[in-house]
C-alpha cells in the first residue's frame, strides 16, 4: 500500500511539472506573438502658419503631428506617417538645405509600445495598455523593476526594459528621416536611462531615466550631445531624473547657432541668459502638454521649482496657454537675444490621454499664433 501511495505521490509530482512547463511555455510562446494589425493611418497635414518671406537664410519648420498607439505598431507606420508630413513641406517649396525641422516633446518616448501585442492597442485607457505591456514582457519588466529609480519604480522599469530598442528606433527613425529630406532635425525628445552618443550611436546607460532631445544633422548623424530636460514636472520627477546642472547645449547648423530647451524649461529666464552667452541665434522649444482642455484653462503655476523672482506671473491669472506665450521669452530682448524659435506642442490621442497646445513662431520679441484646429499642422518660420 505504501508503495502504490509513492508511485501516486510520484505521478501526480511530474504530471503537475509538465503541466508547470506546458504552462510557461504557452504563456511564453503567447507573449512572443506580434502581429501588426491592419490600420489606415490619416496622413493629412495642414500648413496654418507661415510666417515671413524666404530670403535663403533657412527656416524654422515645426511639425505638430496628430499620433495614436497605432501609428507605434512599428517603425515603418510611425515613419510612414512622418515622411508624408514632409512630403507635403517638400511639394510646399519649405524644405531646403538650411531647414530645421521641429518635432514635439515625447516623440520618441512612445516608441516603448512599438512592437507590442494587439491587446495593447485595443486598451481602453493608459493604465490596461501598461498592464498588456508588462504581462507581454514579464521577465524584462521584472529585471528592469530590480534597477529602477525614483518613487515610481513602475514608470521607470516600463521605459528601462525596452530603452534599448528605443534607442536603436529613434535613431533610426529620426536619423533616416533627417538624411532621405536632407534637413536637420530636433528629435523632439525620449526618455532613457543616461542616453550619450559614443561613435555616432545613441545608446542607452544604466543610471536614472532623462528626459532628452537628439538633433540629427543632414547626413543623418547626431550633432552634439543629448539636450536634457532640466527642471520636469513633479509629476515627472517620480521617475525622470532632474538635471539642473547639466549644461544647455548650442550647435551649429546650416541655418544658424541652435539652443534646445525641452518643454517648460523654456519659462526660465535663466535658461536664456545662459544660451545668449554661447551665442544661440535660434531656439527650439519641443513641447507637451496633456488635457483635453488644459490649454484654455487657468495657468496652474511652476510645475517644477518655485516661481523665479524675476516672474510676476500668478497661478490663476492667466490661462495655459497664455502663460506659455508670456513665458516663453525667445527674441525678447534682454531676456534674448536669438533671432529667432518655434514652439512644437503634440497633438491626437493616446488612450485616454488627449494631447494639445497650439505652437507658436517667436521673432523680435513677437509671438505668432498658430489658429486653433483640429489634425496634423504644419508651422513655418522663414529666417
Amino acid at each position: 500500500m505504501a508503495f502504490v501511495l509513492f508511485l501516486m505521490r510520484k505521478l501526480f509530482g511530474c504530471t503537475l511539472l509538465i503541466t508547470l512547463i506546458a504552462a510557461t511555455a504557452g504563456y511564453w510562446f503567447w507573449a512572443q506573438q506580434r502581429e501588426v494589425g491592419h490600420y489606415l493611418s490619416d496622413l493629412r497635414i495642414e500648413l496654418t502658419l507661415n510666417d515671413g518671406v524666404n530670403h535663403d537664410r533657412g527656416n524654422l519648420l515645426g511639425i505638430e503631428p496628430d499620433l495614436s498607439p497605432r501609428d507605434y505598431q512599428s517603425l515603418d507606420l510611425v515613419r510612414l506617417k512622418l515622411a508624408a508630413y514632409l512630403d507635403k513641406a517638400r511639394d510646399a517649396g519649405l524644405l531646403n538645405d538650411k531647414t530645421i525641422v521641429v518635432l514635439p516633446e515625447h516623440i520618441g518616448t512612445w516608441l516603448v509600445f512599438r512592437g507590442e501585442k494587439n491587446e495593447l492597442y485595443q486598451a481602453a485607457n493608459l493604465a490596461q495598455a501598461m498592464d498588456w505591456l508588462v504581462r507581454s514582457n514579464p521577465l524584462a519588466f521584472a529585471s528592469a523593476w530590480l534597477r529602477a529609480e525614483g518613487d515610481s519604480r513602475a514608470n521607470d522599469a516600463h521605459l528601462r526594459m525596452k530603452a534599448r530598442s528605443m534607442a536603436r528606433d529613434y535613431q533610426t527613425l529620426f536619423g533616416g528621416l533627417a538624411k532621405e529630406y536632407g534637413v536637420t532635425l530636433v528629435a523632439g525628445s525620449i526618455a532613457l536611462p543616461e542616453p550619450r552618443i559614443e561613435n555616432g550611436k545613441l545608446l542607452p546607460g544604466s543610471g536614472p531615466l532623462y528626459n532628452s532631445s537628439i538633433v540629427f544633422g543632414r547626413d543623418g548623424m547626431p550633432l552634439g550631445t543629448p539636450q536634457r530636460q532640466l527642471l520636469p514636472t513633479y509629476e515627472e520627477q517620480s521617475y525622470i531624473q532632474p538635471s539642473p546642472e547639466h549644461q544647455l547645449n548650442v550647435i551649429d547648423t546650416p541655418a544658424g547657432r541652435l539652443g534646445i530647451l525641452v518643454g517648460s524649461d523654456s519659462w526660465y529666464p535663466e535658461n536664456y541668459r545662459t544660451l545668449n552667452e554661447q551665442g544661440a541665434q535660434l531656439i527650439a522649444v519641443p513641447a507637451f502638454m496633456i488635457g483635453k482642455n488644459t490649454w484654455d484653462q487657468p495657468w496652474g503655476g511652476f510645475k517644477s521649482v518655485t516661481s523665479p523672482s524675476e516672474i510676476s506671473l500668478k497661478p490663476g491669472e492667466v490661462s495655459e496657454g497664455e502663460a506659455w506665450h508670456r513665458l516663453t521669452l525667445i527674441s525678447s530682448v534682454p531676456s534674448s537675444t536669438a533671432e529667432a524659435g518655434i514652439t512644437v506642442f503634440s497633438r491626437g490621442k493616446f488612450w485616454d490621454k488627449h494631447s494639445v497646445g497650439w505652437g507658436f513662431v517667436s521673432r523680435n520679441g513677437q509671438t505668432s499664433p498658430d489658429q486653433p484646429g483640429s489634425g496634423a499642422r504644419l508651422l513655418n518660420l522663414w529666417l
